[in-house]
């Protein structure tokens, strides 16, 4: 299930079995540019991690090709800053924090879908709040 709303939203759990909790409106997150980190069969993906963005992940994820910094009005994103809250994809956030540069997870908004791939353990070890 998508969820669209607040109601929907609820449904969903995060990574500590509590309600997921919103990421950023502002920027605006998201897969589905609704500020959640949601995942659906359309999110090849995985954008299911909460991060606030640091400056040395934002120079990681531009040196492995993903430029997060750049904005790109044409898709009406206008480039992350340091500080910003981000849905990350899954696997990107464990490759970063294999390496060391990985940014800070905020629990309640990282969906349970990401325990597929990175463990809660990992998670708890860079945790934002």
């Amino acid at each position: 299930m998508i969820a669209t709303n607040t109601q929907d939203q609820v449904k969903e759990r995060n990574v500590l079995g509590g309600p997921l909790g919103m990421c950023s409106i502002d920027p605006l997150t998201g897969f589905y540019r609704n500020g959640c980190c949601l995942s659906g069969p359309q999110d090849q993906g995985s954008h299911t991690v909460c991060c606030v963005m640091s400056d040395a992940f934002l120079v990681f994820s531009q040196m492995q090709g993903n430029d997060l910094i750049t904005p790109r009005e044409e898709w009406g994103f206008s480039g992350l800053k340091a500080g910003d809250r981000w849905c990350l994809c899954a696997m990107r956030w464990l490759q970063a924090y294999e390496q060391d540069m990985a940014p800070l997870v905020v629990l309640e908004s990282t969906h349970a879908k990401a325990l597929e791939v990175i463990p809660l353990e990992a998670l708890r070890e860079n945790a934002f709040d």
